[in-house]
């Protein structure tokens, strides 16, 4: 049995370089835009939006990871930092990645928590596909600031 299956995604122009993105029936669209004085800047930025990708893939895969030994991490929240720059050929490009993973505990409340992050980012879709071209550096901190990844 294949797991394989097409994700769809529309984009309407609104104006310049805002774009509508509708994901489909039952959920919120979203604008996209970029910044002055390309766009108006009503809405996420390309680089924006693929960080989000990323962070939310990253917090979801360590979430379910935990989840999975009824661990209770929350609150979590996720920072993602891009940089952006130009590449040899002059064009921009994202060059490089880091999501920093806060967890809402302090590590010493969660079981298994070293094989949780031994193994958790190997399951994560959108950020092992974005890593084949960019690179991403992944931390994980808990609540009482300690880098535990």
């Amino acid at each position: 049995m294949s797991e394989e299956k097409t994700v769809s995604v529309e984009l309407r122009q609104q104006r310049d370089y805002r774009f509508e993105i509708d994901f489909g029936p039952d959920m919120p669209s979203i604008t996209s835009d970029e910044p002055a004085p390309l766009g108006s800047g009503l809405g996420p930025t390309p680089v924006q939006l693929l960080c989000a990708a990323v962070g939310n893939c990253l917090s979801d895969s360590l979430l379910f990871a935990l989840r999975k030994f009824k661990q209770a991490p929350e609150p979590m929240r996720c920072v993602v930092l891009a940089e952006v720059g130009r590449n040899g050929d002059g064009r921009m490009r994202v060059l490089s990645m880091q999501a920093t993973l806060h967890l809402g505990v302090a590590a010493a409340q969660l079981d298994k928590l070293q094989r949780v992050l031994d193994s958790f980012e190997s399951y994560c879709t959108v950020t092992q596909s974005v890593a084949q071209g960019i690179a991403i550096t992944t931390r994980v901190v808990d609540a009482d600031g300690a880098v535990l990844k």
